[in-house]
């Protein structure tokens, strides 16, 4: 299910053709029919109606979890930034070598860290980066923890802290890479909008080929948007790491 939600164009292509085949599989059964009676139709035009409204709510319901996923990502790239460059500073306050050691350790780990959200989740580099970061990271609390008997309590306490800051946020981060849209919403998306395309398609007197695709593929586009804003890293709309990028440059000057 992960690796479909992470390929936001397989959602489209899913979602139309099931949306579509629903549609014409209620063409049939309307032409297996004798006319509807007037007193049919109108009660399906409600039903139809309900069914068509709960789809929209249903859309913009997901649509604003996906939203508020992506700028929690957003605002959690920027955070993690905010971290290294503030321990980087920070690690001014220890003896030179030492000061020396964990600056360079700082920029090799924000490289890392760009390179974690450029790569794609299901790869073996993907793994290597998770490896290399985990290993990185024990380095950097070992950096911070050495030199802290021969520091004032002050600023071991200010250099630990921040380096405790920097690896939150990364943990931080993976459980927002982590937070997506529940299948169960999925399933009822897709549930709802089978069950309205299938009852507009028994709903229409004339049947024609444009009005058996048009609402298929509105909806189709809708949910291909929400798995794309959801997605981390699928689709067009990612977040890129702008502010780490930004980091390393002036790290490296």
């Amino acid at each position: 299910m992960s690796r479909l939600m992470d390929s936001p164009f397989l959602v489209f292509l899913l979602a139309f053709a099931l949306l579509f085949a629903a549609t014409w599989v209620g063409i049939l059964f309307r032409r297996r029919r004798d006319e509807v009676h007037p007193e049919e139709r109108e009660d399906l035009g409600v039903v139809l109606g309900a069914t068509l409204t709960l789809l929209g709510l249903i859309i913009g319901f997901s649509f604003s979890m996906a939203i508020s996923r992506y700028d929690q990502r957003k605002t959690l790239e920027e955070g993690e930034a905010n971290a290294i460059g503030t321990e980087y500073l920070r690690a001014d306050l220890l003896p030179a070598a030492d000061a020396a050691r964990l600056k360079g350790l700082l920029v090799r780990y924000t490289d890392l860290r760009i390179e974690y959200y450029v790569t794609p989740r299901f790869t073996e580099r993907r793994r290597e980066i998770d490896r290399e970061t985990d290993r990185l990271q024990a380095l950097l609390w070992d950096g911070v923890k050495a030199p802290g008997p021969d520091q004032s309590t002050a600023v071991t306490t200010l250099v630990v802290g921040g380096m405790n800051d920097v690896l939150n946020a990364q943990g931080y981060m993976q459980a927002a890479m982590w937070n997506r849209i529940p299948a169960a919403a999925w399933f009822l998306l897709f549930a709802v909008g089978i069950g309205a395309n299938g009852m507009q398609g028994y709903n229409v007197r004339r049947p024609r080929f444009w009005l058996g695709t048009l609402l298929p593929l509105l909806a189709a586009v809708s949910f291909f948007l929400i798995a794309d804003i959801d997605s981390p890293r699928g689709g067009i709309i990612k977040v890129t790491p702008e502010n780490l990028v930004a980091l390393s440059g002036s790290l490296k000057r």
